[in-house]
């Protein structure tokens, strides 16, 4: 079995976005400081700092014009508040009414999306860090000023290393889908594993299926909405347009391989094959792994002889075993299915030779264009005050949010007050970070931030301790700053591992660093989860439960939309692509949000994890229905039959679109009973093939059944 080794592991790091990300945040942050610093002007140069700091906070990867217009806004904002804090902070009463309008005002900003919150965290940040900070008017604007410098350097910065290499953001978010999409593969693999736990597998294989639709959404969203690329002015767009479409086009193969693999080891187990395609599989994920660092490397790809002689090995296997089944010692059925199952291999494999294909041409001029509709599958914000005013309800989960963000805000100023520590700050910092919207992220953000202080204070206490030069600390300052901005979309706890040391070393370059600085630091930041803790539970609490029939809802008829576009494919000879790829693609999305929704409700308390029995059920048919939908699909399109009455399947086609609309009315309406819905027989439709002859009708088939299974849960399910 073949391992991705270290060195690859910790190059594909180096070369990633995280990595990108770090260093551009810590050149930012921290050449200010160091270049005023050689003029005695290190005050000057932190307060610099700040400013890249806190507009560093919105430059999350992203087309380039949300991420310049999003830093131009904060830049304003933050020179504003700046300002209006630094005037204010002397009267307790007042900046805390004022934190507390800001603090509302700015976590509405949820309802406008991910970026237009982090504007809101960004000029919150300014404002937190200014309270304590009392100096004469005069100083104030000069303050404020020098974090306007820092935040347009910051800016300037950001937008210089765009231009210089403008797609490689795209390259490197591109392949990070590529890498998720082969660990896709190998969970999927574990299916063909002896003694394999299948409830875990297909609970990981759900996470991966998020994080995939999640990284996808992202490349589309930097593709489709980079200029450089819908033009097709270049070859490298065109490429990077290419490779995107057929990794999309390969996941959806992936998906639809979906069987009753306890059948299949109970079959074939005796037999020795299965272990078979558990390697051919992974040797098809470790290529995919080839691409992805390719992609980032800029290298060229050379697809591997062993994956070629494992499939034409599984080939013969699977040939020699039908030739030798002449005493049915193996069900006929359990047969034609590893044949789907090693075609579909087949075609992934012949995808994926298309993709490494793509590369010998990459910077060639003859590089054909992607047959993309690229408006259609891009999303717009709309930032209209009316989205805000409709919101200023109750019912809605942001606005719940802002009222807690702000009663936890003001509670965490007041408890700064009393307490009167040196960097009390941090109390009201620890809050700002962790709350969200709902309980178990607030719940997940908590542990991870309580765990990363506490270590990462140790750490730097005993580098403090021990290491005195100011040369070997500067480096270990440098590599922390990197880690910690490297990681903080990757992985929070770590990010502030690093985070730690790296405050704690700073403050002791200050003349303020000691023992009794990281007691503090450790004592706010617990003091601050607490708070915010409580209030996630407490005050105005929002339950992953309240959104369910929504995500459930969507969930069908995405699901709907999909099929009645697949069948197009058999009842219809006019066909539109670009409709079928959107239906596609809103299945990815409604199961990506009904998973990652299912995923939190484990995190609260159980009185509040309604229908978790069920829910769990419904999520797994759900995905099993968009695989048997993917899969006959991908018949049409990629298998021969022979079957061709397609006017006697129309019947079990309408009844499945039936099912699952009565599945709909039964969670939005709350129905109590089962009503009588027939299942409609091939047989008794007079669709006449023997068994397993042809798979088209049986797929038909199989779709109608699981969305009779569904039907029948959604009576079950009241929310």
């Amino acid at each position: 079995m073949q391992i991705r080794q270290p060195i690859r592991n910790i190059q594909d790091f180096l070369l990633s976005t995280y990595f990108a990300d770090g260093l551009r945040i810590t050149i930012g942050v921290l050449l200010p400081s160091l270049i005023f610093a050689q003029f005695s002007l290190l005050k000057y140069g932190m307060t610099l700092s700040l400013g890249a700091l806190c507009v560093s906070v919105v430059d999350s990867p992203g087309p380039m014009v949300h991420r310049r217009n999003a830093m131009l806004i904060t830049t304003a904002l933050i020179f504003t508040f700046s300002i209006i804090t630094g005037l204010t902070n002397k009267n307790h009463y007042f900046i805390g009414f004022l934190l507390a309008v800001s603090s509302f005002v700015f976590s509405m900003f949820y309802i406008y999306g991910i970026r237009a919150a982090s504007v809101g965290t960004a000029v919150l940040l300014i404002m937190v860090l200014s309270i304590d900070d009392i100096r004469p008017w005069q100083e104030v604007l000069l303050h404020a000023a020098l974090v306007l410098a820092g935040s347009l350097w910051y800016t300037g910065l950001s937008y210089f290393v765009y231009r210089l290499r403008p797609f490689r953001l795209v390259q490197q978010s591109l392949s990070d889908s590529i890498l998720e999409v082969a660990e896709f593969l190998r969970e999927k693999a574990k299916f063909y594993h002896q003694n394999n736990n299948y409830d875990k597998t297909y609970s990981e294989l759900l996470q991966l299926q998020v994080s995939v639709h999640e990284k996808q959404d992202a490349v589309r969203e930097l593709l489709f909405r980079t200029r450089e690329i819908v033009r097709d002015s270049t070859p490298e767009g065109r490429f990077l347009l290419l490779v995107f479409v057929d990794m999309v086009d390969l996941f959806e193969q992936v998906m639809s391989t979906y069987y009753n693999y306890q059948q299949l080891h109970d079959q074939f187990d005796k037999a020795g094959i299965l272990s078979d395609y558990e390697m051919a599989i992974k040797r098809i994920s470790y290529a995919l792994d080839d691409i992805a660092f390719a992609l980032k490397s800029g290298g060229i790809p050379v697809i591997s002889k062993r994956l070629l002689i494992e499939i034409e090995r599984l080939k013969i296997k699977i040939n020699h075993l039908e030739k030798n089944n002449q005493n049915q010692e193996y069900n006929t059925l359990g047969i034609i299915a590893l044949k789907n199952i090693e075609v579909n291999i087949e075609n992934i494999l012949a995808r994926v030779k298309t993709i490494f294909s793509y590369f010998k041409i990459r910077n060639s001029k003859d590089i054909r264009k992607a047959e993309v509709d690229t408006e259609k599958f891009i999303t717009r914000q709309k930032f209209d005050f009316n989205l805000f005013t409709e919101n200023l309800t109750y019912t809605s989960s942001t606005f719940r949010h802002s009222l807690r963000v702000t009663v936890v805000m003001l509670l965490g100023f007041i408890v700064a007050q009393i307490l009167d520590f040196s960097h009390s700050y941090w109390i009201l910092l620890t809050i700002l970070v962790i709350s969200k919207p709902g309980f178990s992220l607030t719940k997940e953000r908590n542990y991870q931030r309580l765990i990363g202080t506490t270590v990462g204070a140790f750490i730097g206490m005993g580098v403090i301790t021990y290491i005195h030069d100011r040369n070997t600390l500067f480096v270990i300052l440098l590599f922390c700053m990197i880690g910690c901005y490297s990681f903080q979309r990757k992985n929070y706890v770590v990010s502030v591992l690093f985070m730690t040391p790296y405050i704690l070393i700073l403050f002791d370059f200050l003349g303020m660093g000691s023992i009794a600085l990281a007691r503090e630091r450790i004592y706010d930041t617990f003091i601050g989860s607490g708070i915010a803790l409580l209030a996630s539970y407490s005050l105005f609490p929002t339950w992953e439960h309240e959104k369910l029939k929504e995500a459930m809802v969507d969930m069908l008829k995405a699901n709907k939309a999909y099929y009645e576009q697949v069948i197009k494919l058999y009842f219809e000879k006019n066909y539109n692509r670009t409709e079928y790829k959107l239906a596609r693609k809103e299945v990815y999305v409604s199961t990506a949000n009904l998973a990652s929704l299912f995923q939190r409700m484990f995190s609260e308390p159980k009185s509040k994890q309604l229908f978790i029995k069920e829910v769990h059920q419904f999520t797994a048919l759900s995905h099993l229905l968009s695989s048997y939908v993917a899969t006959l699909s991908l018949y049409n399109k990629e298998h021969q039959f022979i079957f061709e009455s397609f006017e006697t399947l129309k019947p079990i086609a309408n009844n499945t679109n039936y099912l699952l609309d009565a599945s709909i009315d039964n969670l939005e309406q709350g129905k109590e009973a089962i009503e009588n819905v027939p299942l409609i027989r091939l047989n008794d439709n007079g669709v006449a093939i023997k068994k397993g002859e042809d798979l088209v009708p049986e797929q038909f088939d199989l779709i109608q059944k699981v969305a009779y299974d569904i039907y029948k849960l959604s009576v079950k399910i009241r929310l």
